[in-house]
């Protein structure tokens, strides 16, 4: 009797070779290995977007870095005109105050000649009387010190051949000469005490 029949109206019994089949036990299929039909087709699909997306990208991204090029060479060319119109306004601002300089220096010139002439009857005159050096710094210190702002100009605008002696000035002497007289007196005063 083959397994799994039986007689009658009954149930056939479970059996364990119940998948036989009347030529033995099938032999199992393997499956393809990779990527089904619809897997092929998903890929194919999203590497399109994909190098389509980046491209679009590309493009986008390109024109905004030429209009980012563009503003940036427009930004220099702007920079460039404040620039010039700032040395434009300097250079216009120093001849102005190269013009006002030489008028100071001209009118102190004047000025320090005049007292020169005027002291040129003092140069010379005997034992102690100042040199021609000697009244031509006077002259400047005094008339210079009036006009701090010029003096520069007139350093700069004096001659090569306005120069004397280039003796000690009458501040400086006086000086000297009281400093040396005080030092004198107090040593002379200790003295006296120390006798007494």
């Amino acid at each position: 009797m083959t397994a799994g029949m039986a007689f009658g109206n009954s149930a056939p019994d479970p059996s364990p070779y119940a998948d036989e089949g009347p030529y033995g036990t099938p032999v199992a299929q393997h499956k393809k290995a990779g990527l089904t039909r619809r897997g092929k087709v998903a890929i194919a699909v999203a590497g399109v977007a994909l190098v389509g997306g980046g491209t679009i990208w590309f493009q986008v991204h390109s024109a905004a870095v030429a209009k980012d090029e563009k503003e940036a060479a427009a930004l220099q060319i702007q920079m460039k005109k404040l620039e010039l119109e700032e040395i434009k306004i300097r250079n216009e601002q120093a001849s102005t105050d190269k013009k006002v300089a030489t008028a100071s220096a001209e009118k102190i010139q004047v000025a320090v000649d005049k007292c020169v002439k005027d002291s040129s009857g003092l140069i010379g005159k005997g034992y102690g009387s100042p040199s021609r050096g000697d009244v031509v710094a006077d002259c400047k210190q005094q008339y210079e010190a009036t006009d701090g702002s010029g003096m520069e100009a007139a350093g700069n605008a004096r001659g090569a051949g306005n120069g004397g002696g280039g003796g000690i000035n009458s501040p400086a002497l006086l000086g000297l000469v009281a400093g040396g007289g005080l030092a004198i007196a107090v040593f002379a005063r200790k003295g006296k005490k120390a006798d007494a």
